[in-house]
This record gives structure tokens, C-alpha cells and sequence, in this order.
């Protein structure tokens, strides 16, 4: 019996190992039942397993777990998710939210769970429209699905989620690379300005990819950057930040770099930075929509 990987307390009891011993250190009970050898936190993997033995027979990953076990990017939740056909006994537990699903699941690292698109439609339920993009992002990104993978499921999603996981899946794009990249780009768009093109790549003579921007418009000279903390953390990167933000001057490239409170503090000067740097360029644009506003709301003070 491998008590590095999550087991049933019954499992290890008709094993030959006693109770008293079993609730004791080094072992880690995780949910009413399921124990596992040591405090180190689970990865995607370990943690799915513990969910599943907990949900009982016939139960796949779904909804946070099935995207979590993907390596795709969605929001914390202390509720665990799993799903059993709707032939199947459902088993209720405090920890785990377990969905009756008519979903077919398929196997990744070794266990059952929903289809990479499957799961993108079921999250229409429990995700906004931004962070559905981003999980579409991060699938693509992973190469764990496609776009066109994304609109099918959605097309075929419950009627009460079809909208909502269509309108995701038709801004996911291929190439973003982070999660606030998608959010730097959602804003833009959900303002009703032009949408950038993402990835610009900028070749030399020999066909090799000198420099890239994450997203712009290519046309007008105008590159917008996401960058994060991580950017900066070593003299190295900082350097040969310096050196490329250089080789766009000498390009004649504009570029706006956006911050986190960019996004998450003062969107709306964000918004009226970038149509000024558009209009510089000789854009003809402004702000045409106010659905930016609903999902990505000012906060009037920070620290």
C-alpha cells in the first residue's frame, strides 16, 4: 500500500495498520476518511486523488479541479469540485462539491476528469466573464485545448451557461501568456476600443525572432506591456529590459507599460492613458462602451 499517494482510512485499516497510528504524525488526514503520509502540500495530481476517494466510486474531476489539475489558471476556492454521471449515487461531503454531470470524462495524469473544453463550459457557472477568458487563455496557452475547442463546447454548454461561455470563448486568444496579459488586453476591449494583436514578433533577415511585444498595433507603432514584479527581480533582467525598451525607441515604437494597480485600482485611467498614446500614434479612437466598468471596477484609494 502506497501511503505517499491519498488513501481510504478503511483501505489502510484491512492493510494491517492500526487506527491510533494512522491519526497520528507523520500522517495528514485531508477529508472524513482519506489520510495521506506527510505535511507537505498536495500538487494538482495528489490533491485530485484525495478529492476523488472522498466522492466515492465514479466520480471525475470537474469545474476548479479539473482546471487546477490541467495547470490552467483559475481563482482560489476552499470548495472542492468533482462530478458523477447522473446514474450514480451522489455522495454529500462538507469538503466537496460533488455535480451530477451527463459529461464523458477522459483521463490525464492518471485520473478521471472532464475534457479541457468541457471544463471551460461547466466554469461559466461559477467564474466572471473575465476570468473565464483567462482560464481560456491558459488552456490554449498550455495547449490543452483550442479556441474553436472552447466556442464548440460552449455552443453545446447547458442553455442556462451558453451565453455567458460563448461570449469567454470568442475573446480567447492564442499566444497571451499571463493572466494579467488577458486582463491588460479585456480591458482595452471591453472599453470598445480596437482589439491588439497578441505576440507581435519582429523577425530578422534570417528568419529569427529578434524581439516580441506581448500585445499592440502593429500598423501604428504602438506596443502595451504588462509588467509584473517578477519582470525586475534580478539585475540581469532589469538590464536587458533596458536594452529591448531601447531597440523599440530605436524602432520608433511607443510603449505603455501597465502595473497591477493599472488594472486593479484605476482602470479608468489606464484606459485614458492608452487612448492618448493611440491618438499620438494617429488613432481616431475613444472609449465606446462602458462594460469595462462591470468588471473592472475603480477603487478610489489605495495604499
Amino acid at each position: 500500500m502506497n501511503m505517499n499517494e491519498p488513501f481510504l482510512l478503511r483501505d489502510a485499516l484491512k492493510a494491517g495498520y492500526s487506527r491510533r497510528k494512522i491519526q497520528a504524525t507523520p500522517f495528514r488526514r485531508l477529508f472524513h476518511g482519506v489520510y495521506v503520509l506527510g505535511a507537505e502540500p498536495l500538487d494538482a495530481r495528489r490533491e485530485g486523488c484525495a478529492v476523488l476517494l472522498a466522492a466515492g466510486p465514479g466520480a471525475f474531476l470537474s469545474h476548479h479541479q479539473a482546471a487546477r489539475l490541467y495547470g490552467a489558471t483559475v481563482p482560489h476556492t476552499d470548495v472542492f469540485h468533482a462530478s458523477v454521471r447522473e446514474d450514480r449515487h451522489r455522495s454529500r461531503r462538507k469538503e466537496i462539491a460533488v455535480h451530477k454531470s451527463a459529461r464523458t470524462p477522459t483521463t490525464f495524469r492518471g485520473l478521471p476528469v472532464t475534457s479541457p473544453e468541457d471544463t471551460f463550459a461547466d466554469m461559466a457557472a461559477h467564474l466572471s466573464t473575465v476570468d473565464l477568458v483567462v482560464l481560456g487563455d491558459s488552456l490554449v496557452r498550455l495547449k490543452r485545448a483550442t479556441s474553436d475547442q472552447l466556442i464548440r463546447a460552449s455552443e453545446n454548454a447547458l442553455p442556462q451557461l451558453r451565453s455567458h461561455a460563448l461570449t469567454a470563448a470568442q475573446l480567447v486568444r492564442t499566444g497571451t501568456d499571463s493572466p494579467m496579459e488577458t486582463r491588460s488586453r479585456l480591458l482595452i476591449v471591453l472599453a470598445g476600443l480596437p482589439e491588439p494583436e497578441v505576440n507581435i514578433c519582429f523577425f530578422n533577415e534570417y528568419g529569427d525572432v529578434v524581439r516580441r511585444t506581448e500585445m499592440g498595433y502593429r500598423d501604428y507603432r504602438l506596443a502595451i506591456e504588462y509588467d509584473g514584479r517578477h519582470h525586475a527581480e534580478t539585475q540581469a533582467q532589469w538590464e536587458a529590459d533596458i536594452a529591448r525598451r531601447e531597440e523599440f525607441d530605436g524602432a520608433d515604437w511607443r510603449i505603455v507599460t501597465l502595473l497591477a494597480k493599472d488594472i486593479y485600482r484605476t482602470p479608468g485611467k489606464t484606459l485614458e492613458r492608452i487612448v492618448a498614446a493611440m491618438r499620438k500614434e494617429g488613432m481616431r479612437v475613444s472609449i465606446s462602451s462602458d462594460e469595462w466598468r462591470r468588471h473592472f471596477p475603480e477603487v478610489s484609494a489605495y495604499i
